[in-house]
């Protein structure tokens, strides 16, 4: 009887894949299931097997039983099953591994900003009330050189001077990587 429905099902037999289905599927997913404990995972085998079976019909060499066939299909899907979880496992660890790295390097990043600007301020405290707030707004607030003289009313070259004046007073009271990181841009 196998070998009409085999020969029925590489002749296109809708009929006969449904009949190798309900004699086999119950068989295929138990296989699977004892093999990888897992129903879900025992589902998706049992459906690529048959899947395959039918996209394959027109090729199919089947030597011997048809449940002979059906174990070996499973026991590949399984192997399968295993390198592509094995595989999935792996990634997700390393994956892992790269965010609590980057969470220690943001953690470290974040604690170094706050140091790095703690001096800041502590070099900007240092300088005259007008110096101090040129280059408040020409750094932190990142204005132009033209906006802040027009709003403090005073001359381009008026600024130009203040900024240089400030950064000969910040380059002396700063260390050299918090100068260069914070005003070379």
């Amino acid at each position: 009887m196998t070998q009409l429905l085999l020969h029925a099902l590489k002749n296109d037999s809708r009929q006969a894949m449904n009949d190798i289905y309900a004699l086999h599927w119950e068989k295929v997913f138990d296989a699977a299931f004892f093999k990888t404990g897992d129903e879900a995972a025992a589902q998706d085998i049992t459906q690529e097997i048959f899947i395959s079976l039918w996209e394959k019909r027109d090729k199919l060499h089947v030597d011997g039983s048809l449940d002979a066939y059906l174990y070996g299909a499973v026991k590949y899907r399984v192997i399968n099953y295993f390198r592509s979880s094995a595989l999935r496992e792996s990634h997700q660890s390393a994956f892992a591994l790269l965010a609590d790295e980057h969470s220690a390097l943001q953690a470290d990043s974040r604690l170094r900003l706050t140091e790095l600007n703690r001096e800041l301020d502590a070099a900007l405290a240092l300088l005259p009330e007008r110096m101090r707030l040129v280059m408040t707004m020409r750094r932190k607030e990142e204005k132009s050189i033209n906006e802040i003289a027009s709003e403090l009313d005073v001359s381009v070259q008026t600024i130009k001077n203040q900024i240089t004046a400030s950064m000969k007073i910040l380059r002396q009271n700063l260390s050299y990587v918090v100068f260069l990181a914070l005003f070379v841009r």
